[in-house]
């Protein structure tokens, strides 16, 4: 009896890492039921929720972000690097791994250079536009290099031969009809009935400045009754946004939500998405088609969600709106009017197109596949 394939994901840190590795994972049992899929990560991230949770097993290794901003703890990264590759090193060999994959955020690295270390083939995977410090370092030290976007290949050592699989998705956003699970969708929040939806999602842990013009917007609005805000704030603003909603009589037209567990139903109840540019989040707009403001983080290393952003504005599937600008008063005049026009979102829905994003955790799940099988 042959050895059940086993791959190792370096995934964690935010769910822009965290959920295309595990849509990876999904594409890897459905490519072959028996293959043994574990994640590595550290303490601190997401990723000790969220990788549990989906069924898979995560091993924690001591490392530290690349990050300037760290001061003189930045001096510790190398050292903190070499041990943590070692500590992946053991992981992989414990596991029997046959690769390793590096999906960025700063735990992936160690997998990478532990992979090099154990004599075994890895690949990385860069979601951004602009690639993070991780996969800066790790595409040093495989020639398997691919990426979500064209753009990042040119700040990626070997980038020009990185092969363009675009960005894993779940299964379910990636087959989703939203007009088919609509009715689900607003019966599960609750919507009124005629009511537009808008959805405010700040990213993993929300997003301060969307959930403060989010309440702003809900207040100034709280005598519609053609509109509803569904505003996910993360798990530490939910009493205090769901306070201020009520004190300003915009619970009406409003609701707080800590996560969304079901993003599927999320996209299918939305009309207009108001969020932040995570890759991650810009590949499920593409590939559900849900036409968005996009509002970049603006302290994201290299301005990478700019970047991201860029690719759905461009093609007229978004608007872009600077995060100094995202006031109550700003969406009122930008939001209002594409509400009014249902045409008009509908092209912004079609503008996007969904490119590889929709089979992309398939192609680099046959990709990982290949190299876990080639002598």
């Amino acid at each position: 009896m042959s050895t059940p394939l086993s791959v190792v994901i370096g995934a964690g840190g935010t769910g822009g890492h965290i959920y295309p590795g595990l849509a990876l994972a999904e594409a890897l049992r459905r490519a072959d039921p028996d293959a043994v899929v574990s994640f590595v990560g550290t303490e601190r991230g997401l990723e000790t929720t969220l990788i549990p949770a989906a069924g898979y097993r995560l091993h924690t290794v001591d490392m530290i972000p690349f990050d300037p901003a760290l001061g003189a703890k930045r001096f510790l990264l190398p050292a903190a690097l070499v041990r943590s590759g070692a500590q992946c090193r053991s992981i992989l060999r414990t596991q029997g791994a046959r690769v390793a994959v590096g999906m960025g955020g700063y735990p992936s690295a160690p997998v990478i250079l532990g992979a090099r270390m154990a004599g075994l083939p890895s690949v990385i995977h860069e979601s951004n536009a602009v690639p993070g410090r991780a996969n800066q370092f790790a595409a040093r030290l495989t020639p398997h290099v691919t990426v979500a976007f064209d753009g990042s290949r040119a700040h990626l050592t070997g980038g020009q031969d990185a092969e363009t699989v675009g960005m894993p998705v779940a299964a379910t956003l990636a087959a989703l009809d939203r007009g088919a699970l609509r009715a689900e969708a607003r019966a599960a929040f609750a919507i009124p009935d005629g009511a537009r939806v808008v959805l405010f999602n700040g990213g993993s842990l929300g997003a301060a400045r969307l959930t403060a013009a989010a309440t702003g917007l809900a207040a100034s609005w709280r005598d519609r009754t053609d509109v509803h805000l569904l505003i996910k704030t993360g798990p530490a603003a939910l009493a205090g946004t769901r306070q201020r909603l009520a004190e300003a009589g915009a619970d009406r037209v409003a609701r707080a939500v800590p996560y969304l567990d079901r993003m599927d139903l999320a996209y299918a109840v939305a009309d207009l998405v108001v969020c932040r540019a995570g890759s991650a989040t810009v590949a499920e707009l593409a590939t559900t088609g849900v036409p968005a403001v996009l509002v970049p983080y603006p302290h994201a290393p290299g301005d990478h969600q700019t970047h991201n952003a860029r690719v759905l504005s461009d093609a007229g599937a978004a608007h872009l709106l600077p995060d100094g600008e995202t006031t109550a008063e700003r969406l009122a005049t930008l939001v209002g009017p594409l509400l009014a026009d249902p045409a008009r979102l509908a092209v912004m829905g079609r503008a996007a197109g969904p490119g590889n994003h929709g089979r992309a955790a398939d192609l680099l799940a046959a990709k990982v596949i290949r190299l876990a099988t080639t002598p």
